[in-house]
């Protein structure tokens, strides 16, 4: 039979192929049912079966056999059987194995035939019939040369389906084998697997004899079809294969199928491609050649490989350990190809612009496989995690096997990397649910990354890390890692758990990179990241803090600007969000570390930022301690609860213990690391940078002192205000006071051009004095604020004497800037605590003594600085004494006034700047402004005297009282200072030009324009003292206003004079007012000072009516206003003469009396006194004033008779009748003799204006019985008119002979006011007309 079937040629009908396949069908069947028994002569027949194809016989015959060999290898039990029963027995033959190679064989003689192609096509055809359910056959008018390809074609296609099959019967079996539980599944946690199983250990045998025969004939066909059907076909038996290797973890041949399966994932076009393409001839341009070197294409083949290689790597990622880097390198390639430019589909044809391609569709496979390609690396989350560690294993060796000493990189290199990178974030995103395990492994790979030469790949690692670490930090799984409190155990941090070892190696990279890595844009990008884990997940950090502090402690002292500024913009978020959520133990050095930025010469403005987180710092810290404090008082309140509840049994610290278990924050101790922070910072040698910190300092404590206990008072101010002062004081005294040059700008004319520096900052020590100031400001702010609180404390005392020297030191020693800042701190703690009644009299002492000192020091001083400061001393004393008023008596009153004295004194000076340009020095200008501020209170009513006489004698030139008393306590110092004050009056020379030595001193060693401001000032004072207070000074006010009004005979258009003029008239008339029991003092007292007044008054009048006014003083033409304005005055200073003094007065002297009047009768006779050829050139407002003070005389003697009468009234028109009557007969009598002396010619208008004007009044004129019983008349008509009571117009008949005269002028209106005096008189005398 064996010879039918196969070698011997038959004759006749034993040779037909339909005789042959019933043998070789018989001989199957034989096989199939009877192989196990028939053990030798099945393995003949299978043997001579596997030898035929062998043999050059006809194509018919090899294809029948070939159909049985199919047969056998796509029959499960079949195959199985055969295998068992020959290639598992060591006696017998392998069978399997021969088959598979015969199969092999056949279709390896596809590379042998002259018509390949054809015949492969053919193959393609027949599967692709098969795929669509149609039986293939041969068309029966084909030629022969197309029977023989299609016989041809049929044995490859029939050896092809043998290796199929036996692929699918190990994989079925496999399966069962894997049902029956002798093998586990690729997807189960086991690391490793024995196969123990008959069936597993079948499958292990098979794939192990016919792996690499049926890998090369696979491999073969795939490579050289196009066909759909057939390519199909073979990558499900790649992927049916590959599967069960995998499950029976033969990594050999599974390695191998995943390597040919790579190999036709993607098109690479080679090296002598690419140069063929380059070389061709052709007109098109360069770009075009480049585009076609370049361009990919990927072929249906391609991406069907590729659909196989993910479906394997999906069914096998748990198995595939070290294979994943083969899979990884084609997943690198077609991630390249998916974002190159230049891939394209087959069926896209390389002519279609890239636009066109976009908006076809025809993308849709690219984006199939990187959809299918995202999902396999995000698919990780179901693997277990040895498989993760071997994905990350492979990506991690695609990754480095690119890596080399050159910096430079091939764009395919760099692609990759960069493809390894972005799947180990993508995996690491999958896997936060068990992050721990797999970290190490990442983390690693960035570093390794981030250390390499190539800047590019720097920056993709650290971007990668950024996006890992914040990821990771940010998950679910890391939120119940750092579920820590705020207030961590201490035996937690000693002994880190696994939780905190895993936070601290989550952030540890960070510190690694920039600790180890010198490369700047590395440091950069570490604190980048940090600083975005900062801004999103800073608050679920715990364990990892002390290492981030000390990286960012690291940071300051780096030489580059921007890594400076990288690192404080984390710090800026810790303290401005952070600070509650950082444990306790971290949090002093997270102040320590804020400080060190401030430090930080690199950058001023950060250093100013840090003092501004201080300043936030010491928010938290003390919203801390109020906490802290209410939280304590609950707690008493509890204990005392529980006391009474029965729970006393327990001790209270075990309970506190049970209340809190974990650490207190310590608020006291980080309150004081701001402060000594603040300390070193504000001894920096950069101006901005220690002002800033001296204003925080200061200010913390003002916002929150009402916060803080005693004790930690004391603290802050002995153990850091104090030495700041001490420490500040020290530096600023011994600075440069070279001056600086600026920032140099550029050259002109070949120099160099710099920026200018104000004169007020261009030497360190102007900057200093500025730091000082400020200084003195904090201090005046809690001196404002805490004086009350700080008397409190233990050492206020000397701390007192600390700060008094201190100020003391500076307002002598200091700059302008630091003197005035200096009083205004003495200013600003008297004004504060005065009115509240928070100081005692020794305090006030105190300020004093230093102004007292300041001016005793340099009280000749002289510069425009030392005027300012002086200017200031001033107001400080006025506020001193205004704020203090209750604490002064009169010793401090006293004394207050010499050392005011001592101040005014030393401001006299002939030759100062601002009089002689129209200004009051600021000196003088300060003594204005303080001297109403010393009214005398109530209890301090004696003073007034001492204040008002200090004052004179500042118009009368000479030592005042006090300055006097003085010189016992001032000694040699002020007796300079009083010759040198002399000396100036001589040489300032004399004021009024005549008059007494006294009216010579006015203003001696003064400007002009401070007694005009002085006048009204001391008058106010005056009016408001005490009437009994005054007496003894209203003599010498009205000298001295009388000596100040003199001074319009040298200088008539000055001010001075005016000023006085209105203030005497304020005087004199309250003076006037004044009732004598209002005086308590002594009479006799009041009676000289009274007399001293009256004379004081008349010699004024008399000086002042009769020198100054209505007359010219000054060849200079005045204009309108101000002879209207002068003329004003001397009536008015004229009519308070007369309506306010004479007639109100009530003690004058007669003889007082009888000089006001005949000082009036004077002025009244100017115009009578001039001759007729001059009166004519008097000026009108001359010739008003005259006849204004002989209308007053009438007036002192006018009594009308329905007023009731007056002594002092009665008194005054007593003395004035006389003088009147005679000045009235004078004026007639001249006037009728310029008359007749005229003749014919008109007198001039004045005089008969003045005529008229007596004529009028002496008409309207009305005395009483005792004005009338003074005038010259005999004594019968006296009696006469007073028996009569008609003693009204009695002065008329003493002037009855005048009128008589009178009677014949020639003067029309004088006639008729005669006849009308006439007939007053006839009716005083009781005399009619007889008809």
């Amino acid at each position: 039979m064996a010879n039918l079937v196969f070698c011997v040629p038959l004759e006749g009908e034993a040779g037909e192929p339909a005789f042959r396949r019933l043998v070789l069908r018989l001989v199957a069947h034989v096989i199939r049912l009877y192989s196990s028994s028939l053990v030798t002569e099945s393995e003949v027949f299978l043997n001579m079966l596997v030898k035929v194809t062998r043999l050059d016989l006809p194509l018919w015959h090899q294809i029948l056999v070939l159909e049985i060999l199919r047969g056998f290898c796509v029959e499960a039990r079949t195959l199985r059987l055969l295998f068992q029963t020959f290639d598992m027995n060591p006696t017998n033959t392998n069978v399997v194995e021969n088959m598979v190679k015969a199969l092999a064989l056949v279709v390896a003689t596809i590379q042998a035939s002259d018509s390949s192609e054809e015949t492969l096509a053919a193959v393609a055809g027949m599967f692709s019939s098969k795929a669509k359910g149609i039986e293939w056959s041969m068309d029966t008018d084909a030629s022969n040369a197309a029977v023989l390809v299609a016989s041809e074609a049929h044995t490859i296609t029939l050896a092809l389906e043998g290796l199929l099959g036996v692929v699918f019967t190990i994989a079925t079996l496999t399966d069962e084998a894997l049902d029956a539980g002798e093998l586990e599944s690729p997807r189960c946690e086991l690391d490793h697997m024995e196969c123990s199983g008959q069936s597993a250990l079948l499958c292990v045998a098979m794939v192990n004899s016919t792996w690499l025969t049926i890998l090369d004939s696979l491999s073969l066909i795939l490579m050289r079809s196009q066909g759909e059907a057939i390519i199909l076909e073979i990558l499900k038996g790649y992927q049916a294969f590959t599967q069960t290797c995998g499950v029976l973890r033969a990594i050999e041949p599974l390695n191998s199928f995943l390597a040919s399966l790579c190999k036709f994932t993607i098109n690479n076009p080679n090296e002598g491609e690419k140069r063929s393409i380059l070389l061709s001839p052709g007109s098109k341009k360069a770009e075009i050649l480049m585009d076609q070197r370049d361009s990919i294409i990927l072929t249906p083949k391609n991406v069907q490989a590729l659909r196989t290689l993910f479906n394997v790597a999906h069914r096998l990622h748990n198995v595939l350990g070290p294979s994943w880097v083969l899979v990884l390198e084609t997943l690198a390639a077609l991630d390249r190809t998916i974002h190159s430019p230049h891939a394209s589909t087959q069926e896209v044809s390389a002519s279609v612009s890239r636009l066109s391609r976009d908006t076809s569709g025809q993308y849709s496979d690219f984006h199939i496989l990187s959809s299918l390609n995202s999902q396999l690396f995000e698919s990780s989350a179901l693997m277990n995690i040895a498989a993760v560690k071997s994905l990350l294993s492979a990506l991690h060796q695609l990754s480095i096997q690119h890596i080399s000493g050159n910096s430079q990189l091939s764009g395919q290199q760099i692609g990759s990397i960069a493809f390894s990178v972005e799947r180990m974030t993508s995996i690491l995103v999958n896997n936060l649910h068990r992050v721990e395990p797999i970290w190490d492994q990442i983390a690693a790979h960035h570093l390794e990354l981030a250390n390499c030469s190539n800047l590019q790949l720097r920056n993709m690692a650290l971007d990668s890390l950024d996006h890992s670490i914040c990821s990771v930090v940010g998950s679910e799984k890391f939120e119940g890692i750092s579920s820590a409190p705020h207030q961590l155990k201490d035996y937690q941090l000693v002994q880190e758990s696994a939780t905190g070892s895993f936070e601290y190696a989550v952030l540890s990279p960070l510190v690694v990179l920039y600790s180890s890595n010198k490369n700047i844009d590395v440091q950069m990008g570490a604190l980048k990241i940090l600083l975005h884990v900062l801004e999103r997940h800073g608050e679920k950090l715990s364990y990892s803090w002390p290492g981030i502090l000390h990286m960012l402690r690291a940071v300051t002292d780096a030489s580059e600007k921007d890594i400076i500024s990288l690192g404080f913009q984390s710090i800026r978020v810790i303290m401005n969000e952070g600070l509650a959520t950082i444990p306790v133990q971290c949090l002093d050095e997270c102040i320590l570390v804020t400080g060190a930025y401030g430090a930080q010469k690199t950058d001023i403005n950060i250093s100013l930022t840090a003092v501004g987180l201080l300043w936030t710092a010491t928010d938290f810290v003390v919203k801390g301690l109020i906490g802290k404090s209410v939280e304590k008082a609950n707690h008493m309140n509890e204990e005392v609860q529980s006391g009474a509840s029965g729970e006393g049994d327990i001790p209270s610290s075990e309970r506190h213990i049970k209340q809190n278990p974990l650490k207190q924050v310590d608020y006291n101790k980080l309150f004081f690391s701001v402060f000594s922070v603040l300390q070193k910072l504000g001894a920096d040698d950069r101006p901005e940078v220690r002002n800033s910190a001296v204003r925080t300092l200061f200010q913390t404590l003002c916002t929150h002192g009402q916060k803080l206990s005693k004790s930690m008072w004391e603290d802050c101010l002995w153990i850091y205000v104090f030495p700041m002062l001490e420490r500040v004081t020290h530096l600023a005294s011994t600075s440069s006071r070279d001056e600086w040059q600026g920032k140099e700008l550029g050259t002109r004319a070949g120099k160099a051009v710099h920026m200018l520096i104000h004169h007020s900052r261009n030497t360190a020590q102007k900057q200093w004095d500025e730091t000082i100031v400020l200084l003195l400001g904090g201090i005046a702010r809690l001196l404002r604020s805490f004086f009350p609180l700080l008397q409190q404390l233990s050492k206020f005392s000397s701390g007192w004497a600390l700060l008094l020297a201190f100020v003391k030191n500076s307002i002598l020693n200091g700059s302008k800037e630091v003197a005035l800042a200096a009083i205004n701190c003495l200013q600003t703690f008297v004004g504060s605590n005065c009115p509240k009644g928070n100081l005692e009299s020794s305090y006030v002492k105190s300020v004093l003594d230093i102004y007292e000192l300041v001016l005793q020091t340099s009280p000749n001083y002289k510069s425009d600085s030392a005027d300012k400061v002086k200017q200031e001393v001033l107001r400080g004393l006025g506020d001193l004494y205004v704020q203090a008023q209750s604490l002064f008596d009169d010793a401090m009153y006293l004394r207050l006034m010499a050392v005011m004295h001592l101040m005014i004194k030393s401001s006299m000076n002939s030759t100062d700047s601002d009089s002689e340009l129209g200004s009051i020095p600021a000196v003088q200008r300060g003594i204005l402004e303080i001297i109403p501020m010393l009214r005398p209170t109530t209890i301090l009513s004696s003073m007034w005297p001492p204040l008002l006489l200090e004052l004179l004698c500042y118009f009368n030139g000479h030592e005042s009282p006090l300055h006097r008393n003085s010189k016992e306590i001032r000694g040699q110092n002020s007796d300079t200072l009083v010759n040198g004050t002399k000396n100036a009056s001589v040489e300032r020379g004399h004021i009024s030009g005549s008059g007494t030595k006294g009216d010579n001193m006015v203003g001696c060693g003064w400007g002009i324009l401070f007694i005009e401001k002085l006048v009204p000032i001391m008058v106010n004072l005056f009016l408001e003292a005490p009437p009994n207070e005054r007496c003894s000074a209203s003599p010498e006010i009205i000298q001295a206003l009388g000596r100040c009004m003199n001074t319009r005979r040298d200088n008539p258009r000055g001010t001075l004079w005016r000023i006085s003029a209105e203030c005497f008239n304020r005087v004199v008339t309250d003076e006037v007012k004044q009732e004598m029991d209002e005086c308590k003092s002594d009479m006799n007292s009041y009676r000289l000072s009274r007399a001293r007044f009256w004379k004081e008054v008349a010699d004024l009048y008399e000086t002042f009516l009769v020198g100054s006014c209505g007359r010219v003083l000054s060849s200079d033409v005045p204009s309108a206003d101000s002879v209207t304005a002068d003329e004003s005055l001397e009536m008015t200073v004229l009519t308070v003469c007369g309506d306010s003094v004479l007639k109100l007065q009530k003690d004058a002297p007669v003889e007082i009396l009888q000089r006001l009047v005949n000082c009036l009768d004077r002025c009244a006779s100017r115009t009578g006194s001039l001759p007729i050829q001059t009166i004519g050139l008097l000026p009108l407002h001359c010739s008003r004033f005259s006849l204004g003070c002989l209308q007053m005389l009438f007036s002192l003697c006018s009594c009308p008779l329905k007023t009731s009468l007056c002594s002092p009234v009665s008194e005054t028109s007593k003395v004035s009748i006389s003088i009147l009557t005679k000045r009235c007969e004078v004026i007639l009598g001249q006037f009728l003799a310029d008359e007749n002396d005229l003749g014919e010619r008109a007198l001039p208008s004045v005089r008969i204006e003045e005529t008229i004007c007596v004529l009028q009044e002496l008409a309207r004129l009305i005395i009483n019985i005792e004005t009338a019983n003074s005038l010259s008349i005999p004594l019968y008509l006296k009696e006469a008119l007073g028996g009569n009571k008609s003693h009204g117009r009695a002065h008329l008949l003493s002037l009855l002979p005048t009128f008589s005269e009178l009677v014949v002028s020639r003067e029309a209106r004088v006639r008729e006011l005669v006849q009308v005096l006439l007939r007053l008189i006839s009716s005083e005398l009781g005399l009619q007309r007889l008809t």
